[in-house]
């Protein structure tokens, strides 16, 4: 019996933590599990959970990207902005093509060139800080006209009782999920993450992997900072500030592995959905905000941990 409770302590601690936080919250909050409560919380994580996708992928490929945050809110500046100047449409496919972009310089550089993968996206967090005060001049940008425009759909909008920023993480979850398991490229995803040099004498050519993996990233936290804007209908200069770290958080607490080769989009989903409960209770609770921040740095610290001895085999020895 205690070689059982050892073993689902190994595989399913953080659930289980996580289902004793939701009783204890459940019982000192009334309005926790109503289902008003939970649409709220969805809508909320549906933009982290957007990006959290396509870093999956590359923290599958055993990299990390830290530059999702500043990303977004490079992208919500120009979503906001052109839609201003060239109408909701237009607005939207340039800010997709500009996260694609984004995201396959970051590719290019980790993957071709073979730079560091956390300094590459650090740098590239900190120029794309500077790139947004230099777009915005340092100013605020809000649509023109909110009332008149269907752009609100997205962050605002709903569809059979769903909040539509829930349908567009949804199906984007179930996209990613089926290219991950089914595709080719998926199974090349998991081969560079779990052995790279063993995926390349396999015939993979992990560099074109990486270098999708990235672009992947940029290009769904575009379809995030859609959601951000419609929802907001307007764009700050740091309305992105932190998301890397949520981002990553949710990611590892789903159980992907930051060694790579280890994790699915659905345990993303997971990990970032109890991730925004968590934050969701303590602010029930009566917590201040900034509690939201220690909890994810625990969050992060504990499953890196439960990781790197699960990769072990001695966690509990």
């Amino acid at each position: 019996m205690d070689s059982r409770i050892r073993s689902l302590m190994r595989r399913h601690g953080l659930v289980v933590a996580f289902l004793v936080f939701l009783a204890g919250v459940a019982v000192n909050a009334e309005a926790f599990l109503t289902p008003g409560n939970i649409l709220d919380v969805l809508r909320q994580v549906s933009i982290t959970g957007m990006m959290a996708l396509g870093v999956t992928f590359v923290v599958l490929t055993g990299r990390l990207d830290l530059s999702v945050g500043s990303l977004l809110t490079l992208l919500t500046v120009i979503v906001v902005d052109q839609h201003n100047v060239a109408g909701p449409f237009p607005a939207i496919v340039m800010t997709l093509l500009a996260g694609l972009c984004i995201g396959a310089v970051n590719g290019l550089l980790v993957g071709f060139v073979g730079l560091n993968a956390l300094i590459v996206t650090l740098a590239m967090l900190s120029f794309l800080q500077g790139l947004v005060l230099f777009y915005s001049g340092g100013s605020n940008v809000n649509v023109e006209n909110p009332q008149e425009t269907w752009f609100a759909i997205f962050g605002r909008g709903e569809f059979l009782g769903l909040p539509v920023p829930v349908i567009l993480f949804l199906t984007g979850a179930v996209i990613a999920g089926l290219a991950l398991q089914f595709t080719t490229f998926g199974r090349r995803v998991y081969g560079v993450g779990g052995n790279e040099t063993a995926s390349i004498f396999s015939g993979i050519d992990a560099r074109w992997t990486v270098f999708w993996a990235y672009a992947i990233s940029g290009f769904t936290t575009g379809m995030a900072a859609v959601i951000m804007g419609s929802r907001v209908m307007g764009a700050q200069n740091t309305i992105g500030q932190g998301y890397e770290l949520t981002v990553l958080a949710g990611v590892i607490l789903g159980g992907t592995s930051l060694m790579g080769g280890s994790g699915s989009i659905w345990r993303t989903v997971i990990g970032i959905s109890m991730l925004g409960f968590i934050q969701n209770g303590l602010l029930l609770l009566g917590f201040a905000y900034y509690v939201q921040w220690l909890v994810t740095w625990a969050v992060i610290i504990v499953a890196v941990w439960i990781d790197l001895g699960a990769k072990r085999g001695r966690i509990f020895a």
